[in-house]
C-alpha cells in the first residue's frame, strides 16, 4: 500500500500535506454517515462551531475508523466549511449528488 498522504498524480496538492487531523470539519460534514443519520453534504449535528466533535468519546465506529489522508491537505486550507465540503464532494465525484438535492 502506498503513502495515503500522497495525492493521486492528477491532483496537485494545495498545501503541504498534514499527517494529523486539522479539525477542518470536512470529514464530519461532507460524507453521509448512516450511523448518525447524517445526510451527504450536511454538517453533523455533533460538530461544534470550531469543527470539533461534541460526542468524540462516544462517536460511532465509522468515525473512529476514519484516518486523515491526502484529502485533508487538499481541503483543510479552504477558508470556509462550506468550501471544504464542496471540495471534498468534488474530489469524490459527489457534487452532482448534492446538486440533485
Amino acid at each position: 500500500m502506498g503513502d495515503p498522504f500522497e495525492p493521486p498524480p492528477d491532483v496537485p496538492p494545495r498545501s503541504v500535506l498534514t499527517r494529523d487531523c486539522s479539525a477542518c470539519g470536512a470529514c464530519c460534514s461532507a460524507p453521509d454517515i448512516h450511523a448518525l443519520q447524517k445526510p451527504l453534504g450536511v454538517p453533523c449535528v455533533h460538530l461544534d462551531s470550531g469543527c470539533l466533535c461534541l460526542i468524540y468519546d462516544a462517536r460511532p465506529q465509522v468515525c473512529r475508523n476514519y484516518q486523515p489522508d491526502w484529502v485533508c491537505g487538499e481541503v483543510a486550507p479552504i477558508p470556509t466549511l462550506e468550501g471544504r465540503i464542496w471540495r471534498f464532494l468534488e474530489i469524490y465525484g459527489l457534487e452532482q449528488e448534492m446538486a440533485r438535492k
